[in-house]
């Protein structure tokens, strides 16, 4: 099954052949610098790719498998997935904009193709009210991808350890 298609890219859910590259993007330091740190150990990295595998069975916010097309080759997951309040709770209306792809395809315009087509999806198809992203503070990469979907920033959050910037876009008026 198909979720959403670009020109470059198709997003599908999570199969087990993914299971290898998702867990190797997870233990990648260059991929984890920016979305929590440290590199995943194994076991841990696979118990989150079965727990996204569940959660593209139960739900159509959820980050789903990207497949590069030219290549037929899962090159990471991307998707709008629920935003959650201060309790854990869904916020009705609202999704959270994500995109992790292997180093090897950084700089090719992927995630902008990727998060176009998302924000696109999630206010036409799934018929949110606003759609979120955060981002490391320094990851300019990132910034910049947001800022060309038409995401502004929000807030920041700045910490001791780490700062984040927090995006977010509305959809177009009518």
């Amino acid at each position: 099954m198909i979720v959403l298609e670009t020109e470059r890219l198709l997003f599908r859910p999570h199969q087990p052949n993914d299971l290898e590259a998702y867990c190797a993007m997870e233990m990648d330091p260059d991929v984890r610098r920016f979305v929590g740190g440290a590199p995943r150990p194994r076991e841990s990295a696979e118990r989150r790719f079965w727990a996204e595998v569940e959660a593209n069975a139960s739900h159509r916010l959820s980050l789903w498998a990207a497949v590069y097309k030219p290549e037929d080759r899962y090159i990471g997951r991307c998707g709008v997935y629920p935003d959650l309040g201060q309790n854990g709770e869904e916020l009705p209306g609202i999704g959270k904009l994500s995109y992790f792809l292997m180093p090897a395809y950084w700089g090719q315009g992927l995630a902008t193709e990727a998060g176009t087509a998302f924000v696109r999806f999630g206010f036409e198809e799934l018929g949110l009210t606003r759609i979120r992203s955060t981002v490391q503070a320094g990851h300019t990469a990132s910034i910049r991808v947001l800022e060309k979907i038409g995401f502004t920033l929000a807030k920041a959050e700045i910490g001791e350890h780490r700062s984040f910037c927090h995006y977010e876009i509305l959809p177009p008026a009518e």
